[in-house]
């Protein structure tokens, strides 16, 4: 039994322990590795070819809509992270401190940068004059320090990749405009792109962004039914800008303050991705990210003109989809296991009989479908099956996530699902921080965003049995 044979099988099955399942597809699909650092990963070749996907996608988006990518500083000055006190408490625990160059002692503590509004914000009081100035339309793509307790390759570790957009707008209107336009640029993106369906909505007061005045979510339903916070988009008002500065002359030469946004994406979208989509044998792969799209396979390779079909298959391919011919002198069913746990979307066997019925077998890896397409028709016909492959991807996801949400009509109830039931429960709730607090208490369960669901003279609290003010979903979540 070749290696390769035995790792595919010592995948733990999703149902019996998801956790171990998900470990077991990081590290034997060549994802990560864990690194000398505690609580940071090493990305490998792999995972790093499907984030720079992810990463294309996205940054493709963000510039036809007008915002450029910039730099800021790895390090942030205690004295310039200390000027905006609530958001500042919301990332003191998770702060990591450079307090050494060298052998000597810094006459001021360093922040190693969990995010970077601090800087945006500095750097916007010098650059930002007139209304001419306005918008500013920035992005960083970077990684960021959290010094998290507990940790998980791509979905928690202390180091991380994620996008971060931080804009200046000369109106309120404006800015929330570009927050809202982001929040549905990030849901086009995962369910077009990533193939994950999604919930937007607005989070609730103590599950905002520190600083901000209002934070809009994009919530995905994994496997196990928790969700995953997918981004956010944040509208910050003129707050920080009265904290650092930021004014402009407008029109009528007075002075103003701007508004602002910032919004984001990480790296916690490849484990979104294998969380949504594997199964058993390992990765499912979207085609619009996939590092490998068609992995193309001889089979009796030794037999003349095999090789050969096949490198004029890749030949014909390679220009428009990421094609791998893997000749190497392995057994094809070997080769099969390891691009089905990659997830490779599609499989294409070429072999003696094919070559004489000028045809070539197409695999799909969702469902195993073996179709047979004349090699004239090839060109044409990958297309439609890949669009397809992504549209059965999205179905299953979207009807998973269907089968595993509820809507609570008493307290009694409310509480039976989020404790009994995995997956998403949609309860009315008064407003109360108190009443979040119990429901996260006793089930460990938070408010993953309001929705915009009419509120009744009929709806109550889930918690308090008072007059609601609004719908809320609520679930676990990592």
């Amino acid at each position: 039994m070749s290696k390769k044979e035995k790792l595919v099988k010592a995948i733990t099955s999703r149902d019996e322990d998801f956790s171990q399942w998900y470990t077991d597809i990081v590290t034997q699909a060549e994802l990560s590795s864990y690194s000398s650092v505690r609580g940071c990963m090493i990305v490998r070749p792999y995972a790093t070819a499907l984030w720079e996907l992810i990463r294309d996608d996205l940054d493709r988006r963000f510039k036809e809509t007008g915002h450029e990518n910039v730099i800021m500083p790895l390090f942030i000055p205690e004295s310039l992270l200390q000027k905006e006190k609530d958001h500042v408490d919301g990332f003191a625990p998770e702060v990591a401190w450079v307090t050494h160059g060298g052998d000597e002692k810094l006459s001021e503590r360093l922040c190693v940068r969990p995010t970077s509004e601090v800087l945006f914000c500095d750097h916007y009081s010098e650059i930002i004059e007139s209304w001419r100035d306005l918008p500013k339309l920035y992005n960083q793509w970077v990684s960021v320090v959290r010094w998290e307790k507990s940790t998980r390759p791509f979905l928690r570790t202390r180091e991380f990749f994620w996008q971060e957009g931080h804009t200046a707008h000369a109106t309120a209107e404006e800015a929330i405009k570009e927050t809202k336009d982001i929040l549905e640029l990030y849901a086009d993106f995962f369910e077009e792109t990533l193939a994950i369906p999604v919930i937007k909505g607005v989070k609730t007061e103590s599950e905002k962004f520190a600083g901000a005045e209002t934070t809009y979510t994009v919530e995905s339903m994994m496997y196990d039914g928790k969700a995953l916070q997918s981004g956010t988009s944040h509208y910050f008002g003129d707050g920080f800008a009265k904290v650092f500065d930021i004014q402009y002359t407008d029109q009528e030469n007075q002075l103003r303050y701007v508004h602002q946004s910032s919004w984001g994406v990480s790296s916690r979208s490849i484990g979104g991705i294998i969380m949504v989509h594997g199964d058993d044998d390992g990765l499912v792969l979207p085609p619009a990210v996939a590092p490998i799209q068609i992995a193309i396979i001889p089979v009796a390779q030794h037999k003349e003109g095999v090789l050969k079909k096949a490198a004029e298959l890749y030949d014909l391919l390679k220009e428009n989809y990421r094609v791998k011919l893997d000749d190497s002198d392995r057994m094809p069913g070997w080769k099969f296991s390891e691009y089905e746990m990659k997830g490779v979307p599609l499989r294409l066997e070429i072999g003696p009989r094919d070559i004489e019925n000028n045809s070539c077998v197409l695999v799909t890896r969702d469902n195993r479908e073996k179709i047979i397409v004349p090699l004239e028709e090839l060109e044409e016909r990958i297309p439609g099956i890949l669009k397809e492959y992504r549209q059965r991807l999205y179905d299953k996801a979207k009807a998973h996530r269907a089968s595993h949400s509820y809507t609570a009509g008493s307290s009694e109830e409310f509480f039976d699902l989020l404790e009994n039931k995995p997956g998403f429960v949609k309860g009315s709730w008064c407003g109360s921080a108190n009443c979040e607090a119990e429901v996260k208490e006793r089930t460990g369960a938070t408010a993953r965003c309001i929705t915009n669901d009419k509120v009744t003279d009929n709806d109550v609290c889930m918690i308090c049995n008072e007059a609601a003010t609004s719908h809320v979903i609520w679930g676990k979540a990592y």
